[in-house]
This record gives structure tokens, sequence and C-alpha cells, in this order.
């Protein structure tokens, strides 16, 4: 198949209109390197096998957390609740000191910074890394996980067409966007 004849057939923002009708989880992919937390909002992150316990996500070939992060080995990753809209915007973000005023603490078998208030966490040790585009897919072996007691019934933070959907929202009751990490 010519990709260049298919790849003129639309453009970037067409493409983000479209797959961003796939309503996804918000996660927090956090490690420490060199003694400072690094992290980023991914909505990219999912399970991948079971045996032996694997997940992924993708991150943008040019993140300097994302890089950060490989370089350590090892990551966790936090699942965000509804209400944690403002920490995905901080951590969509490039530049700065994004865990400043951020509650976390070390994962117990990694280290990599668990955030406060988030509905699970998967702490992952890192397996491979692939290049995919302009991205980079990261394959990490769960060392550990676990949803924090009273989270049972909490709602997680959804992203859908660039904005946040409560739980009970309708599909176009966005609370604001969120930049690419």
């Amino acid at each position: 198949m010519n990709t260049t004849a298919t790849a003129l057939r639309f453009d970037g923002s067409r493409f983000r209109d479209v797959l961003g009708r796939f309503c996804t989880g918000v996660t927090i992919i956090s490690a420490v390197h060199e003694g400072a937390p690094a992290g980023f909002a991914c909505q990219s992150f999912t399970s991948l096998s079971l045996d032996p316990p694997l997940v992924s996500f993708a991150v943008s070939g040019t993140s300097a957390s994302g890089a950060r992060i490989e370089r350590a080995g090892v990551f966790c990753a936090t699942v965000l609740g509804a209400d944690q809209a403002d920490v995905c915007r901080r951590f969509g973000r490039s530049g700065g000191d994004k865990f400043a005023g951020v509650a976390w603490s070390p994962a117990e078998v990694t280290g990599s910074p668990r955030l406060a208030g988030g509905i699970a966490w998967v702490d992952c040790r890192i397996e491979k890394v692939f290049p995919a585009g302009d991205h980079r897919i990261v394959v990490g072996r769960v060392m550990d996980l676990s949803a924090p007691e009273g989270t049972e019934d909490a709602g997680p933070l959804l992203y859908y067409r660039g904005g946040f959907l409560g739980p009970q929202s309708g599909p176009r009751a966005v609370t604001g966007p969120v930049a690419a990490a």
C-alpha cells in the first residue's frame, strides 16, 4: 500500500478529531531519575498481557519527561480520579516543576512516585521501548499494583475530544483542554 497516497487523504487536525472520539482514561506516568521526580499526563496507558503481566504506554519522541523516565528504567502509572483534572493539566504541560505542591509517595518496589488521590497505581520495570512514528511505545513489566481502599466506587478522569468528562457528564460536557506532554 502506498502510504504517501493514504497520508494525502487527511491532515493532522482531522486525525486528532476522529481519534479524539475514542474516550480514554488518564494516568500520570512517573519515575525518579537522578534524584528528582519526572512525570507526564498519559492517555495511551493500557494493559498488554496477563502472563507475564505487562502494560504499555506511548510517549512523544520529544518528551523530556519521557526520556528521563526511560533512563530511570522504571515507572509508576497513577490512574487519575474524576476530580483530578487539575493534576492532569499540571502534568500535561512541558517544563517547570510539575511535582510542586503535588503529594506523592514512593512506590515500594521501584521508588517511583505514586500520586495522592489516584484511584489505582501500577508500578513497573521497563522491559522494552519501540520507536513508532513520532512517539515511542514503552512496555513495562508490572512489579506491584493496587487500588487504594475507599476508591472502589470512585469514577475515573476521562478524556474525550480535547477535554475531560466527569462521571455524570454528557458526551460534550468537557471541563477544559489539556496539552500534550
